[in-house]
Protein backbone atom coordinates (compact mmCIF):
# COMPACT_ATOMS: atom_id res chain seq x y z
CA UNK A 1 0.00 0.00 0.00
CA UNK A 2 1.86 3.36 -1.36
CA UNK A 3 1.68 6.35 1.65
CA UNK A 4 0.81 9.35 0.92
CA UNK A 5 3.51 11.58 0.39
CA UNK A 6 3.95 15.36 1.56
CA UNK A 7 5.42 17.82 -0.70
CA UNK A 8 6.50 20.18 1.63
CA UNK A 9 8.70 17.86 3.87
CA UNK A 10 10.78 18.02 1.09
CA UNK A 11 11.34 21.53 0.34
CA UNK A 12 11.86 22.52 4.35
CA UNK A 13 14.40 19.89 3.97
CA UNK A 14 16.10 21.68 1.20
CA UNK A 15 15.74 25.45 3.08
CA UNK A 16 17.69 23.62 6.35
CA UNK A 17 20.37 22.28 4.28
CA UNK A 18 21.11 25.92 2.80
CA UNK A 19 20.96 27.52 5.53
CA UNK A 20 17.53 29.33 5.87
CA UNK A 21 15.65 29.65 9.23
CA UNK A 22 11.97 29.10 9.11
CA UNK A 23 10.23 31.17 11.81
CA UNK A 24 6.37 31.02 12.27
CA UNK A 25 5.53 34.76 12.81
CA UNK A 26 2.63 34.53 16.15
CA UNK A 27 -0.82 35.73 15.19
CA UNK A 28 -1.59 39.16 18.05
CA UNK A 29 -4.34 38.49 20.14
CA UNK A 30 -6.93 40.24 19.75
CA UNK A 31 -6.93 43.80 22.06
CA UNK A 32 -9.32 44.08 24.35
CA UNK A 33 -12.50 46.37 24.36
CA UNK A 34 -11.66 49.65 26.14
CA UNK A 35 -14.18 51.25 28.65
CA UNK A 36 -15.73 53.96 27.33
CA UNK A 37 -14.42 57.48 28.99
CA UNK A 38 -15.56 60.99 29.57
CA UNK A 39 -18.87 61.45 27.88
CA UNK A 40 -19.11 58.18 26.52
CA UNK A 41 -19.86 56.76 29.81
CA UNK A 42 -23.03 58.24 30.15
CA UNK A 43 -23.92 55.84 27.37
CA UNK A 44 -25.84 53.22 26.75
CA UNK A 45 -28.43 54.37 29.06
CA UNK A 46 -30.39 51.32 30.54
CA UNK A 47 -33.95 51.78 31.35
CA UNK A 48 -34.38 47.88 32.06
CA UNK A 49 -37.36 45.37 32.83
CA UNK A 50 -40.07 45.64 35.82
CA UNK A 51 -39.35 43.58 39.08
CA UNK A 52 -40.86 42.80 41.78
CA UNK A 53 -40.10 44.05 45.82
CA UNK A 54 -41.66 41.99 48.15
CA UNK A 55 -45.62 42.29 46.73
CA UNK A 56 -45.15 45.68 44.65
CA UNK A 57 -44.53 45.68 41.19
CA UNK A 58 -41.23 48.72 40.07
CA UNK A 59 -41.85 49.78 36.19
CA UNK A 60 -38.61 51.60 35.23
CA UNK A 61 -39.45 54.39 33.03
CA UNK A 62 -37.81 57.44 31.46
CA UNK A 63 -39.42 59.76 32.96
CA UNK A 64 -37.72 63.17 32.09
CA UNK A 65 -39.39 65.21 34.37
CA UNK A 66 -39.37 63.22 37.46
CA UNK A 67 -39.70 64.83 40.96
CA UNK A 68 -41.17 62.93 44.00
CA UNK A 69 -40.53 62.95 47.92
CA UNK A 70 -39.56 59.88 50.10
CA UNK A 71 -37.43 58.76 52.68
CA UNK A 72 -33.61 57.37 51.72
CA UNK A 73 -31.05 55.63 53.05
CA UNK A 74 -27.56 54.74 53.05
CA UNK A 75 -25.88 52.63 51.35
CA UNK A 76 -22.51 51.35 53.71
CA UNK A 77 -20.93 49.32 50.93
CA UNK A 78 -21.20 50.22 47.01
CA UNK A 79 -19.84 51.91 44.73
CA UNK A 80 -17.28 55.32 45.81
CA UNK A 81 -18.38 58.96 44.86
CA UNK A 82 -20.96 61.42 44.67
CA UNK A 83 -24.06 58.32 43.20
CA UNK A 84 -26.91 56.96 44.42
CA UNK A 85 -29.72 53.94 43.61
CA UNK A 86 -33.07 54.18 42.45
CA UNK A 87 -36.06 52.20 41.10
CA UNK A 88 -37.27 53.43 38.08
CA UNK A 89 -34.65 55.88 36.70
CA UNK A 90 -32.82 55.01 33.62
CA UNK A 91 -29.04 53.80 34.46
CA UNK A 92 -27.05 56.29 34.34
CA UNK A 93 -29.33 59.19 35.43
CA UNK A 94 -28.68 62.55 37.52
CA UNK A 95 -30.49 63.83 40.00
CA UNK A 96 -30.87 66.87 42.48
CA UNK A 97 -31.32 65.26 46.20
CA UNK A 98 -32.59 67.94 48.70
CA UNK A 99 -33.26 67.01 52.63
CA UNK A 100 -36.22 67.97 53.59
CA UNK A 101 -34.67 68.94 57.31
CA UNK A 102 -32.09 71.27 56.03
CA UNK A 103 -33.40 72.57 52.69
CA UNK A 104 -29.67 71.42 51.54
CA UNK A 105 -29.46 70.33 47.80
CA UNK A 106 -26.78 68.01 45.96
CA UNK A 107 -26.31 66.56 42.68
CA UNK A 108 -26.05 62.97 42.67
CA UNK A 109 -25.15 60.35 39.78
CA UNK A 110 -27.79 57.24 39.81
CA UNK A 111 -25.73 53.88 38.71
CA UNK A 112 -27.70 51.40 40.31
CA UNK A 113 -31.12 50.00 41.37
CA UNK A 114 -32.68 50.30 44.36
CA UNK A 115 -32.76 50.32 47.66
CA UNK A 116 -34.66 47.11 47.68
CA UNK A 117 -37.38 48.30 50.21
CA UNK A 118 -40.44 49.69 49.27
CA UNK A 119 -40.50 52.25 51.67
CA UNK A 120 -37.26 53.73 50.34
CA UNK A 121 -37.16 56.41 47.46
CA UNK A 122 -33.31 56.40 46.81
CA UNK A 123 -30.37 54.83 47.98
CA UNK A 124 -26.97 57.17 48.95
CA UNK A 125 -23.46 56.49 48.79
CA UNK A 126 -21.53 57.57 51.96
CA UNK A 127 -20.36 60.11 50.39
CA UNK A 128 -23.40 61.27 48.65
CA UNK A 129 -25.23 60.77 52.49
CA UNK A 130 -21.71 62.87 54.25
CA UNK A 131 -21.97 65.39 51.63
CA UNK A 132 -25.82 65.86 52.24
CA UNK A 133 -25.45 65.67 55.72
CA UNK A 134 -27.82 62.03 56.50
CA UNK A 135 -26.09 60.11 58.86
CA UNK A 136 -25.86 56.45 58.38
CA UNK A 137 -29.04 54.42 59.88
CA UNK A 138 -31.32 57.60 59.65
CA UNK A 139 -34.50 58.31 58.26
CA UNK A 140 -33.75 61.20 55.87
CA UNK A 141 -36.94 62.65 54.12
CA UNK A 142 -35.82 63.97 50.48
CA UNK A 143 -37.02 65.32 47.62
CA UNK A 144 -35.43 63.59 44.44
CA UNK A 145 -35.98 66.11 40.99
CA UNK A 146 -34.09 64.81 37.94
CA UNK A 147 -32.03 67.12 35.79
CA UNK A 148 -30.06 67.09 32.99
CA UNK A 149 -26.66 68.68 34.22
CA UNK A 150 -23.83 70.55 31.50
CA UNK A 151 -20.97 67.74 31.38
CA UNK A 152 -18.59 69.73 33.25
CA UNK A 153 -20.20 68.70 36.34
CA UNK A 154 -21.05 65.21 34.86
CA UNK A 155 -17.55 64.81 34.53
CA UNK A 156 -17.14 65.52 38.29
CA UNK A 157 -18.92 63.15 39.40
CA UNK A 158 -17.76 60.43 37.17
CA UNK A 159 -14.21 60.67 38.05
CA UNK A 160 -15.16 60.61 41.86
CA UNK A 161 -15.54 64.58 42.57
CA UNK A 162 -18.77 66.56 43.96
CA UNK A 163 -21.00 69.14 41.26
CA UNK A 164 -20.69 72.91 42.36
CA UNK A 165 -22.79 73.84 45.49
CA UNK A 166 -26.97 74.26 44.98
CA UNK A 167 -28.60 77.28 46.10
CA UNK A 168 -30.60 75.94 49.35
CA UNK A 169 -34.23 75.44 49.01
CA UNK A 170 -36.43 78.04 50.55
CA UNK A 171 -38.28 77.02 54.07
CA UNK A 172 -41.89 77.65 52.13
CA UNK A 173 -40.73 75.10 49.67
CA UNK A 174 -39.90 72.74 52.31
CA UNK A 175 -43.25 72.86 53.65
CA UNK A 176 -44.95 72.17 50.93
CA UNK A 177 -42.94 69.45 49.92
CA UNK A 178 -43.03 67.59 53.61
CA UNK A 179 -46.90 67.91 53.66
CA UNK A 180 -46.94 66.13 50.69
CA UNK A 181 -44.84 63.52 52.41
CA UNK A 182 -47.01 63.44 55.09
CA UNK A 183 -50.11 62.89 52.68
CA UNK A 184 -48.92 59.85 50.56
CA UNK A 185 -48.64 56.28 51.24
CA UNK A 186 -45.59 55.79 53.64
CA UNK A 187 -45.33 52.57 51.69
CA UNK A 188 -45.29 53.63 47.88
CA UNK A 189 -43.54 56.79 47.57
CA UNK A 190 -45.26 59.14 45.05
CA UNK A 191 -43.86 58.31 41.46
CA UNK A 192 -43.97 62.18 40.45
CA UNK A 193 -45.19 65.30 42.27
CA UNK A 194 -45.59 66.84 38.49
CA UNK A 195 -46.11 65.54 35.16
CA UNK A 196 -46.06 68.64 33.53
CA UNK A 197 -43.00 68.94 30.80
CA UNK A 198 -40.10 70.45 31.91
CA UNK A 199 -37.26 71.62 30.15
CA UNK A 200 -33.78 71.04 30.98
CA UNK A 201 -32.24 73.35 33.69
CA UNK A 202 -28.73 74.04 34.42
CA UNK A 203 -28.34 74.06 38.32
CA UNK A 204 -27.39 78.01 38.62
CA UNK A 205 -30.86 78.48 37.00
CA UNK A 206 -32.65 75.27 37.94
CA UNK A 207 -34.83 76.64 41.30
CA UNK A 208 -34.91 80.80 39.99
CA UNK A 209 -38.37 79.99 38.53
CA UNK A 210 -39.76 77.68 41.53
CA UNK A 211 -38.35 80.50 43.85
CA UNK A 212 -40.22 83.07 41.75
CA UNK A 213 -43.38 81.25 41.77
CA UNK A 214 -43.95 81.18 45.80
CA UNK A 215 -42.68 84.64 46.25
CA UNK A 216 -44.53 86.32 43.36
CA UNK A 217 -48.88 86.31 44.22
CA UNK A 218 -50.92 84.24 41.48
CA UNK A 219 -52.53 86.74 38.83
CA UNK A 220 -55.81 86.29 37.36
CA UNK A 221 -55.71 87.40 33.76
CA UNK A 222 -58.89 87.80 31.47
CA UNK A 223 -59.48 85.67 27.93
CA UNK A 224 -62.36 86.92 25.43
CA UNK A 225 -64.55 88.62 29.03
CA UNK A 226 -64.28 85.13 31.17
CA UNK A 227 -61.46 84.95 33.83
CA UNK A 228 -59.01 82.40 34.05
CA UNK A 229 -58.09 80.07 36.78
CA UNK A 230 -54.82 81.26 37.47
CA UNK A 231 -52.12 78.21 37.25
CA UNK A 232 -50.58 76.25 40.44
CA UNK A 233 -47.41 76.24 42.04
CA UNK A 234 -44.83 74.00 40.17
CA UNK A 235 -44.32 71.95 43.41
CA UNK A 236 -47.81 71.54 43.78
CA UNK A 237 -49.57 71.37 40.78
CA UNK A 238 -51.90 67.89 40.45
CA UNK A 239 -51.17 65.34 37.80
CA UNK A 240 -52.72 66.70 34.35
CA UNK A 241 -52.84 64.13 31.46
CA UNK A 242 -53.56 66.85 28.80
CA UNK A 243 -55.59 70.07 29.52
CA UNK A 244 -59.81 70.68 28.71
CA UNK A 245 -60.51 71.73 25.38
CA UNK A 246 -61.32 76.09 25.67
CA UNK A 247 -64.71 76.23 26.21
CA UNK A 248 -65.68 72.81 27.01
CA UNK A 249 -68.71 73.19 29.23
CA UNK A 250 -67.69 71.71 33.18
CA UNK A 251 -70.77 69.94 34.90
CA UNK A 252 -71.89 70.63 37.79
CA UNK A 253 -69.48 69.60 41.17
CA UNK A 254 -70.20 66.40 42.51
CA UNK A 255 -69.93 66.91 46.30
CA UNK A 256 -68.83 64.67 49.08
CA UNK A 257 -71.24 63.16 51.71
CA UNK A 258 -72.73 65.18 54.59
CA UNK A 259 -70.52 62.59 56.18
CA UNK A 260 -67.81 64.79 58.33
CA UNK A 261 -64.26 63.99 58.41
CA UNK A 262 -60.41 64.72 57.95
CA UNK A 263 -58.99 62.44 55.32
CA UNK A 264 -60.04 61.28 52.05
CA UNK A 265 -58.85 58.68 49.38
CA UNK A 266 -57.49 60.00 46.53
CA UNK A 267 -58.44 58.02 43.24
CA UNK A 268 -57.11 59.38 40.34
CA UNK A 269 -57.31 62.70 38.21
CA UNK A 270 -58.94 63.12 35.09
CA UNK A 271 -58.68 65.90 32.45
CA UNK A 272 -62.38 65.27 31.06
CA UNK A 273 -65.52 65.43 33.50
CA UNK A 274 -67.21 62.20 31.50
CA UNK A 275 -64.18 60.09 32.59
CA UNK A 276 -64.34 61.20 36.93
CA UNK A 277 -68.21 61.00 36.67
CA UNK A 278 -67.52 56.88 35.34
CA UNK A 279 -65.07 55.67 37.87
CA UNK A 280 -66.42 57.83 40.73
CA UNK A 281 -70.17 56.12 40.21
CA UNK A 282 -67.99 52.12 39.97
CA UNK A 283 -66.57 53.30 43.28
CA UNK A 284 -69.25 54.79 44.55
CA UNK A 285 -67.13 58.04 45.30
CA UNK A 286 -67.67 61.84 44.82
CA UNK A 287 -65.98 64.60 41.92
CA UNK A 288 -63.93 67.71 42.60
CA UNK A 289 -62.63 70.36 40.75
CA UNK A 290 -59.03 71.46 41.19
CA UNK A 291 -58.33 74.11 38.04
CA UNK A 292 -59.43 72.36 35.04
CA UNK A 293 -58.91 68.85 35.80
CA UNK A 294 -61.40 66.47 38.00
CA UNK A 295 -60.45 64.64 40.88
CA UNK A 296 -62.36 61.29 42.25
CA UNK A 297 -61.90 60.52 45.87
CA UNK A 298 -63.65 58.45 48.57
CA UNK A 299 -64.80 59.55 51.37
CA UNK A 300 -64.50 61.92 53.80
CA UNK A 301 -62.94 60.08 57.02
CA UNK A 302 -62.51 60.75 60.57
CA UNK A 303 -59.00 58.94 60.72
CA UNK A 304 -56.37 57.22 58.00
CA UNK A 305 -56.99 54.34 59.82
CA UNK A 306 -60.87 54.42 59.19
CA UNK A 307 -59.83 55.37 55.21
CA UNK A 308 -57.19 52.16 54.47
CA UNK A 309 -60.34 49.93 53.30
CA UNK A 310 -61.48 52.38 50.83
CA UNK A 311 -57.82 52.97 49.44
CA UNK A 312 -57.09 49.00 49.13
CA UNK A 313 -60.96 48.82 47.43
CA UNK A 314 -59.07 51.66 44.96
CA UNK A 315 -56.42 49.91 44.32
CA UNK A 316 -58.32 46.42 43.87
CA UNK A 317 -59.70 48.23 41.20
CA UNK A 318 -56.84 49.03 39.18
CA UNK A 319 -55.90 52.58 40.43
CA UNK A 320 -52.56 51.58 41.68
CA UNK A 321 -51.60 55.45 42.65
CA UNK A 322 -54.61 56.06 44.92
CA UNK A 323 -53.38 57.64 48.27
CA UNK A 324 -54.78 59.02 51.41
CA UNK A 325 -54.81 62.80 51.99
CA UNK A 326 -56.23 65.24 53.85
CA UNK A 327 -59.97 66.06 52.67
CA UNK A 328 -59.52 70.07 52.79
Amino acid sequence: MRLPVSRALPMAALLLASGYAITVEAQPEPAAAAAPIGPAEDYPVVVGEPYKIADTTWTPVDQLNYDAVGYASVQQEGPSGISGAHKTLPLPSYVEVTSLDTGSTILVRLIERGPMVNDRLVALSSAAAQELGILVGSKAAVRVRRVNPPEVERARLRTGGAALQRMDTPDSLLKVLRRKLSEQDPLTPSPSLSSSALPAQTPAASSAPLKAALKAPPKASTTLGKASVPSASPSTEALKPEAAPFGAVQPAEHKASNAKGTHAVQVASFSTAERAERVAGELGGYVSTAGRYWRVRLGPFKSSGEAAPALEKARAAGYSDARIQRAD
